[in-house]
């Protein structure tokens, strides 16, 4: 037991030491080491899960609810996460992790998956990430406009530019702004 405590202790010592020497780049343009992507992203996705499971989802399919998202989306979200049509930003080209491309996945048809990834969703946009850039919306937004945000990036799989354009112009009619309250929080 002896021995494993001095070797745990050594290799502690010498993590700290290889850190500290700056042999770990923390540059965005050098990627992270394949043991360091997986740990964060175990670590990202575990803590995501345990803290979005028990979120009671709205109703994501309600016509108002998308047309507020797809408002919110195009006032804050394309410069790093794109639209439909539109080409990588020099923001979003400089971002490591890179952002997901909501509109490049697959639609979810499951409604459990449905349910599981608008409660992650939700959590995310509200609380965001560290070291990602994204940002914690639930400082500026209610949480109504953070289930819209979530429903319309669920909605948003394979959507074409024109259908894109389509419900944001929708919402701009239905006189959906992007307000939520600065004063208020």
């Amino acid at each position: 037991m002896k021995t494993i405590l001095s070797l745990l202790s050594l290799l502690f010592v010498l993590v700290i030491f290889a850190l500290s020497s700056g042999a770990y780049n923390m540059a965005a343009t050098e990627k992270h080491w394949a043991v360091t992507e997986k740990i964060i992203e175990w670590v990202r996705e575990s803590s995501i899960e345990a803290r979005a499971k028990n979120l009671a989802v709205p109703a994501l399919d309600d016509k108002e609810r998308l047309l507020k998202g797809a408002t919110h989306y195009d006032a804050m979200c394309p410069v790093c996460h794109l639209a439909p049509g539109l080409k990588p930003t020099e923001l979003s080209a400089g971002l490591y992790p890179q952002p997901p491309v909501f509109h490049q996945r697959q639609p979810i048809t499951d409604p459990a998956e449905k349910q599981d990834r608008a409660k992650k969703y939700f959590w995310v946009i509200k609380n965001g990430l560290k070291m990602t850039a994204m940002p914690a919306w639930g400082l500026s937004h209610d949480d109504d406009s953070i289930w819209a945000m979530a429903a319309f990036i669920l909605a948003m799989g394979r959507m074409t530019h024109e259908q894109y354009q389509e419900l944001v112009h929708s919402a701009e009619n239905h006189t959906h702004t992007h307000d939520h309250g600065h004063d208020e929080h």
